[in-house]
């Protein structure tokens, strides 16, 4: 699979100055964690799961969480489970006929129905990478990650886990340089197992009442931006202790009627595609691509996304622009390692090479999994190129 691969190929050569690598389910985590991009999240009681998940990879969504958890109801766990079993191993045969499916996570709420599903797919256990732990702290969280180790043991494949980081103890003040420190204690444990961690924003708004209006991100949400903070402070260090963060769910697609002006400027879309940006705008993406930026400027990457017109957006602004694929080459050339300032490619700034390393191999990283737009090309012309609307 390949971020974009949806596209044809020759208008991809149009956008891209460096295509996006193709990866499979096998690539190393450092390549995956940043390759999850847009994590489309779909309940397991979904009656047409298996035709969804192949309807969903065919329009470049590259993973998908199927939710045990929050998205249905608790009378429901069973039949989901029984669902999940039999949409899965359908896919598995569509798998043997040469479909392309993304990466496979299932999100539980016990630690026991890891290996108990992963008992009961039997073959069709090899389409999973992994699963999501909800709630996880410390002490609920390593139950999750040793049920997960035997799970690996038993069907022979790599499974990672994605821990959901959602709890009160974390959001309330008095308990949360603690339970920061908990949760580091347990995925260091299990690093090579934790492929990325999850923030669950909307949990945090509940433990106060609060919900977030469509014209708002996450981070004028004071406690949340507050919380989204001290995570990537303590847990999204770029001195290889850390881990990737993902970016917070956005819950809206369509808004009935909003309070503040739009937030997407006419600029970009002059001359070209007015009805997009109007479209952007009816849809509530005008917020989603604000937040989008604001996740990658605090440090996160991806996004869980509940609804498919969610995809595209977090992908394109994605892409590594030109500019920044040209100051990361200039800071990381082998001439440079003494460090040292110079100006930019682009004469508009200054790359100094020691404080910049850091944000220069991240940027590259992205570079492979998503591409380097060619010099010109924005995220306009990446929502417009044959991707399908919003």
């Amino acid at each position: 699979m390949r971020h974009f691969g949806h596209l044809a190929p020759d208008i991809r050569k149009t956008l891209f100055h460096q295509e996006p690598i193709e990866f499979t389910a096998d690539s190393p985590a450092r390549t995956l964690s940043v390759a999850l991009g847009a994590t489309l999240y779909s309940p397991a009681t979904r009656p047409r799961l298996a035709a969804d998940v192949l309807k969903q990879a065919a329009r470049g969504v590259v993973s998908m969480v199927l939710c045990l958890e929050d998205s249905i109801a608790d009378a429901d766990v069973v039949a989901g489970e029984h669902n999940l079993v039999r949409q899965l191993t359908e896919l598995a045969e569509a798998a043997d006929g040469g479909a392309v499916l993304p990466l496979l996570f299932v999100r539980v709420r016990e630690p026991a129905q890891i290996p108990d599903l992963v008992r009961r797919l039997g073959p069709a256990a090899r389409l999973l990478s992994g699963f999501v732990l909800p709630k996880f702290t410390e002490e609920r969280g390593m139950p999750f990650l040793e049920a997960l180790a035997g799970a690996e043991s038993e069907c022979g494949r790599r499974l990672f886990a994605m821990p959901v980081l959602e709890s009160p103890e974390l959001l309330h003040l008095e308990s949360r340089t603690e339970t920061l420190h908990g949760i580091a204690r347990a995925v260091e444990k299990y690093r090579e197992r934790v492929l990325a961690l999850r923030l669950g924003v909307t949990d945090f708004c509940s433990a106060y009442g609060l919900r977030r209006a469509p014209d708002m991100t996450a981070y004028d949400v004071g406690i949340v931006a507050s919380v989204i903070a001290d995570v990537v402070n303590v847990l999204g260090r770029a001195d290889g202790t850390g881990f990737t963060v993902t970016g917070p769910v956005w819950e809206y697609f369509r808004v009935q009627e909003r309070m503040f002006k739009p937030q997407l400027r006419r600029s970009p879309f002059l001359g070209r595609a007015e009805e997009l940006r109007t479209s952007l705008i009816e849809h509530a993406m005008d917020g989603l691509l604000r937040e989008i930026a604001l996740d990658r400027a605090n440090g996160l990457q991806g996004k869980t996304c509940i609804h498919p017109s969610h995809v595209v957006p977090v992908h394109a602004l994605s892409v590594v622009s030109h500019e920044e694929f040209s100051d990361a080459v200039d800071i990381l050339r082998p001439e440079r390692n003494d460090g040292g300032v110079l100006r930019s490619a682009y004469t508009n700034k200054m790359n100094e090479v020691k404080p910049h390393r850091a944000w220069a191999e991240r940027t590259l990283l992205r570079a492979e999994v998503f591409g380097v737009a060619r010099e010109g090309v924005g995220f306009v012309e990446l929502l417009t190129a044959g991707v399908p609307p919003v």
